[in-house]
């Protein structure tokens, strides 16, 4: 069983440095962001840049998830060679005609935002193209498990983009424009090399079967996925109709920040998930070792949400260059929390992807998304932003815990709830202390012994098994082995 759970902590740890990069790189963006870009063009670009990865959901038609299905699948083996190309062309075709409806949207001249041009608009639809073939290969990649190469074509694809967008903003002062036609550049390299890499693992053959056969697993996985970036994006629309493009920037400066914790922790785990769900589906323990999943994925999400509550402040300070900003720091514990009950959801929905029961996925996220649409569109002209952070934590609450009935229907796993509400509870109470600490360095030093109190306190109420204390033990004394082999 451990074995089992390191193998997992090792793939997630290799794909998150593929994630780790596009925090580091907004380390260095952001600033520059704030500082060349005024409070309402950032808002507008944080809208824009929601647009483009919302269309960059729609356009993949959860052709990643399916390839990876189809891949591993013995059923179609022999066939992998026909699927990516077939899924290729597919793709092409599908953003190619994205392209055209947008030349033709532009040529209808209905555009009335003074801040929003054609070119933003051409350059999005191009950005949507190249993405969703990253993404396509990128997951054959995923689906070969070769998580070292994954994670260092990603890696690659943002310190290009980084690099233009630096030279775009400040050498050449391109704005919201320069921003685009650096991801533009960036993904279209990136898109030329994985197709050249890839091309011998492709037979030149159109299969409209397979094609069926692919789009039957992975359409309810569009509505899904558009359900999940309406659910977490939605909300900038909203915000930005009734409260302005400045209201928007500083929410999504903080949306921004808590998605720290996304990339650092919730995305790598879900690339890594569902391979090895599916390698481990049907043997001895199974149940169990997906319920050890739940209850060790929410440990670390949790205590990666209170660490990064209580530095909100000094996180935001860091990002943004101008004051006007840092009131951003206000909505980051509440949507640290949404991404925690999102990273609890994938475990919680194996059971229907394990059984390929898909169908119920993409109207459970609906449902959430429009939950959550319903409630900002009540509450947020009355109390802002911070009524959208709330809204959003109360819709992944309830997404969770359908998904979770829902797919204890097809394949139910005995999920530890009681520790689970546990570490909640535990996590919510201790990452509320970031709202009254102040950002000096007496407070930080308090502020790390709190943070450090999260498994401690989880100690004392019984939270561990004598198992799992015994590997704590072995590995502390092994590090403690280790440092002093150093000296």
């Amino acid at each position: 069983m451990l074995e089992r759970i390191k193998n997992t902590i090792k793939d997630t740890f290799i794909y998150s440095l593929s994630n780790i990069a596009p925090k580091i790189i907004g380390v260095i963006l952001l600033p520059i962001y704030t500082a060349y870009l005024n409070k309402a063009e950032f808002g507008t670009w944080d809208l824009l840049d929601v647009t483009t990865n919302i269309l960059a959901e729609i356009f993949l038609f959860g052709q990643a998830a399916s390839l990876i299905f189809l891949n591993n699948s013995s059923e179609f083996k022999e066939k992998k060679k026909i699927t990516l190309f077939t899924l290729f062309i597919f793709l092409f075709v599908a953003g190619t005609f994205l392209i055209i409806i947008s030349e033709l949207f532009i040529s209808l001249d209905i555009i009335t935002d003074k801040i929003i041009n054609t070119i933003y608009i051409r350059l999005i639809a191009l950005i949507v193209l190249f993405r969703t073939l990253n993404n396509l290969f990128l997951s054959k990649y995923r689906a070969e498990e070769k998580a070292i190469f994954f994670s260092s074509i990603s890696i690659i694809k943002l310190l290009i983009i980084a690099a233009l967008t630096i030279y775009f903003i400040v050498n050449i002062k391109k704005g919201i424009e320069g921003i685009f036609l650096a991801a533009v550049i960036g993904e279209a390299i990136i898109s030329i090399f994985l197709f050249l890499s890839l091309i011998r693992q492709m037979n030149f053959k159109f299969d409209f079967k397979i094609l069926k056969i692919s789009l039957k697993f992975g359409f309810p996985l569009i509505f899904a996925s558009l359900g999940i970036m309406l659910l977490n994006l939605s909300d900038r629309y909203i915000i930005t109709y009734f409260l302005g493009y400045e209201a928007n920037a500083i929410y999504g400066l903080g949306y921004r920040v808590a998605g720290v914790l996304n990339m650092f922790l919730v995305m790598p785990f879900s690339m890594s998930l569902m391979p090895i769900a599916f390698k481990y589906y049907g043997q001895q323990d199974d149940k169990r070792f997906f319920s050890k999943i739940m209850t060790y994925s929410t440990f670390v999400f949790i205590w990666g949400s209170i660490f990064i509550s209580l530095f909100s402040k000094e996180i935001i300070k860091i990002f943004a260059l101008k004051p006007e900003f840092y009131n951003a720091f206000y909505v980051v514990p509440i949507i640290l929390f949404s991404y925690v009950f999102s990273g609890m959801r994938l475990t919680a929905s194996l059971g229907m992807m394990l059984t390929k029961n898909t169908k119920h996925i993409a109207s459970i996220t609906l449902g959430a998304a429009i939950l959550n649409i319903v409630l900002n569109l009540i509450f947020v002209p009355y109390f802002g932003i911070l009524a959208a952070a709330i809204n959003t934590l109360i819709a992944f609450v309830i997404f969770y815990y359908i998904t979770q009935k829902v797919s204890n229907r097809y394949f139910p796993i005995p999920f530890e709830n009681k520790k689970l509400i546990l570490m909640i509870c535990t996590g919510i109470i201790l990452s509320s202390f970031g709202y009254f600490l102040k950002d000096n360095f007496i407070y930080q030093i308090l502020k790390i012994i709190i943070a450090c109190f999260f498994p401690a306190t989880l100690y004392l109420l019984g939270f561990f098994e004598l198992n799992e204390i015994n590997f704590l033990n072995y590995f502390a004394k092994k590090l403690i082995v280790f440092k002093n082999g150093k000296k």
